[in-house]
């Protein structure tokens, strides 16, 4: 396997709007940014990625774009962008960006010439469609954020697609000079010297030719449209092209956004060989999240899920880790006991996922244990997601407070309430009003309080950084699920050369022992991490309690 610099890398998603505001106007910013790169050298962090930082009328805050070239002024300006670039780089870290290239804003001015008439150079830059011969949509395909695909537009008298908000318009990749100008724009963001991007949405640059209606058996007005538009055939022509007019020339980090994609498909999008990408973001893992009010995790399903792309991807390409990021809500609130046991729990969890096989992402807030929220207004609420759910389900007969418990739940404010820095006012993250409401549990979760508590949650991340840095077999070494069947443990071994190391994480809020399996009972092992106190040195593996969402890492 290829040694590689990203392989080894730990990498931190920054929200830009809620991380940290330098001037008072409520926003995070570039010039907050700056202030707490130290903090991020000392949790040991290597490569930071930033959400859109793009000019953008906000609509999908910021993945709606109208200028791939300058920087939103409520972030700073371009000046600021290379200072933290090179105040990034003066530290010995990397920076990626997000790249948003499934759509544009409706504010962008190749949608603003699209829109003006039909003969307009730009008309083709994006999906136009005259309707049904009734003047209804061209089809039945539902938005991803609700509604139809489709938007009239009364100054053409046509309709145009968006895959996800109506401002978000969808690029047509079959036009040649959409796909020339875009490459332009990476290149000119390489060529400035970012270490890479995370790719948006990249699945759903391919449509289905000819827009067919989907299948409709319970006669509803619009249909989840994801075989319309979600890995389609004929993407990978798209995506080489990419790779090799612009990544493939530089020394970077590429991560794909790739609902829709199969393990099977792995080498074609990773593969060392044929792949697009060095990684990509799969979501099987999210829809074990209990999304249902009740919530709780289905641990078996996790295990087969994970333990399929560590095992697919071994020896063929790379994995992206994550538990958590700015569209999910937060993983010991959705998983586990946020309250008397959210330490233990935060710690389980970031021991199941850091030491397998691929390059572990931290959301901001994730490493001191951030919690969902429960605003009990929905104009406490920003995402356009949100309002649009808390509309039709209210629509559908539902109350306010059966359709604020499934926001509380599931909602992607929870992952952007702003980062809680100390215990000043609004979490010292602004001094002025904060763009979305601070979680009033600030007092007790914050950044200082982490740093200065040898036990905390904050310092636990730093163990685990350092312990993957300094051993190769947590890099490079095979995965290996063991304990399959176990009803609360996840455990895995990774192996390289004659080391091997073993991960254990009980994922519940409940003592259980560990009967280990014959390949290692009776083994000698040394204890590297635990997140309760546990006798250092070495012991035998016999019989083992297991404290409610305990975690150990042994070397074997």
């Amino acid at each position: 396997m290829t040694r590689k610099w990203w392989k080894e890398a730990v990498a931190y998603q920054i929200y830009p709007r809620s991380f940290m505001d330098s001037n008072g106007d409520g926003i995070g910013d570039i010039q907050g940014i700056i202030s707490k790169l130290d903090y991020l050298k000392g949790l040991g962090i290597d490569v930071i990625w930033i959400s859109p930082i793009y000019q953008s009328p906000n609509d999908d805050n910021g993945y709606d774009i109208s200028d791939y070239q300058a920087i939103s002024p409520e972030f700073g300006t371009m000046k600021d962008f290379d200072e933290l670039l090179d105040e990034v780089h003066a530290r010995g870290m990397k920076l990626i960006m997000d790249l948003v290239i499934n759509h544009t804003s409706d504010e962008h001015e190749w949608f603003i010439e699209s829109r003006s008439s039909k003969d307009n150079p730009y008309r083709d830059y994006y999906i136009w469609h005259s309707g049904k011969e009734d003047g209804q949509e061209p089809n039945n395909w539902e938005s991803i954020f609700g509604g139809s695909a489709w938007h009239y537009d009364e100054e053409t008298a046509e309709y145009y697609m968006h895959v996800f908000s109506r401002k978000q318009p969808d690029l047509n990749w079959e036009n040649p000079d959409v796909r020339h100008d875009l490459y332009k724009m990476v290149n000119w963001w390489l060529d400035k010297g970012i270490d890479g991007f995370r790719v948006d949405a990249i699945s759903h640059i391919k449509k289905t030719p000819g827009f067919p209606d989907m299948p409709n058996p319970n006669n509803k007005k619009y249909v989840a449209s994801y075989d319309g538009h979600m890995n389609r055939p004929g993407i990978q022509t798209y995506l080489e092209e990419l790779k090799n007019e612009t990544f493939g020339k530089y020394d970077i980090m590429t991560v794909g956004e790739a609902n829709g994609v199969t393990v099977e498909q792995a080498d074609e999008w990773v593969g060392e060989e044929n792949g697009k990408f060095n990684m990509i973001f799969q979501f099987e893992h999210l829809d074990l999240w209990g999304k249902s009010p009740t919530g709780g995790l289905d641990i078996h399903g996790l295990k087969k899920t994970l333990s399929k792309w560590q095992n697919g991807l071994d020896g063929i390409g790379w994995n992206a880790l994550f538990l958590e990021n700015h569209d999910q809500p937060r993983s010991v609130s959705t998983w586990a006991n946020d309250t008397t046991l959210r330490k233990e729990a935060a710690k389980s969890f970031a021991t199941m996922y850091f030491f397998m096989q691929g390059t572990p992402f931290i959301y901001q807030g994730q490493e001191i244990g951030m919690t969902n929220v429960k605003f009990n207004s929905i104009d406490d609420y920003n995402d356009v997601a949100i309002k649009n759910l808390y509309k039709s389900e209210r629509e559908a007969g539902k109350t306010h407070e059966e359709v604020m418990k499934i926001i509380w739940k599931n909602g992607r404010d929870n992952s952007r309430t702003p980062m809680q820095w100390n215990t000043e006012e609004n979490a010292g993250f602004t001094t002025g009003t904060p763009w979305l409401k601070v979680n009033p549990n600030y007092k007790e979760i914050n950044v200082e309080m982490e740093l200065q508590n040898l036990d905390s949650i904050l310092n636990y991340y730093k163990k685990m950084i350092r312990l993957r840095e300094e051993n190769d077999v947590l890099i490079y070494g095979s995965y290996e699920l063991t304990m399959m069947d176990h009803e609360d443990i996840f455990a895995y071994k990774r192996v390289y050369g004659n080391e091997t190391y073993l991960v254990l994480a009980n994922l519940f809020a409940k003592e259980v022992t560990v009967e280990f399996p014959n390949e290692l009972a009776g083994e000698q092992a040394e204890l590297k991490l635990s997140n309760y106190e546990v006798e250092n040195g070495y012991k035998t593996l016999d019989n083992l309690r297991f404290r409610p969402y305990e975690a150990r890492v042994y070397r074997v």
